[in-house]
């Protein structure tokens, strides 16, 4: 992604890479759903489109959020991992679903799941990065 022209600013750079509504609930299906499969991306509540989906997770697979293997089961297939970076977006995730659970009208499980990671703070969020990295990074 070029930042020619740009401010430099890390909040914009963040953005640029972060701030549509895609990329941010494909790592969430990662991080929370335990999706690894383009298909199961498709099934999303959310109804993303497979042209949009191939586009995000290929821009996160070049910026270094995710990684991108060939599935040993299925020779068609890729399967998807969050990388340290990609593991690293927990917290805003977390901040996120906690505001959302405060704020909107969310849905009452999913809430519960936001609240509990907020309420856990900081223990709460390196136990979950653990967690990730030992089912993300090979």
């Amino acid at each position: 992604m070029s930042t020619k022209g740009r401010s430099g600013c890390p909040i914009s750079l963040s953005l640029e890479l972060l701030g549509d509504r895609w990329t941010l609930l494909i790592i969430r299906d990662l991080a929370f759903a335990g999706k690894r499969h383009f298909r199961e991306f498709l099934q999303s509540d959310e109804g993303i489109s497979s042209r949009t989906l191939a586009e995000r997770l290929q821009t996160l697979v070049d910026e270094g959020v995710l990684t991108r293997s060939d599935d040993p089961s299925h020779g068609l297939k890729a399967i998807y991992r969050l990388t340290e970076a990609g593991i690293d977006l927990l917290p805003m995730l977390a901040a996120l679903g906690a505001w959302g659970s405060k704020y909107r009208k969310a849905d009452d499980n999913l809430a519960r799941i936001a609240d509990e990671l907020a309420a856990g703070g900081q223990p709460a969020l390196e136990q979950m990065k653990e967690k990730l990295k030992a089912e993300h990074l090979e």
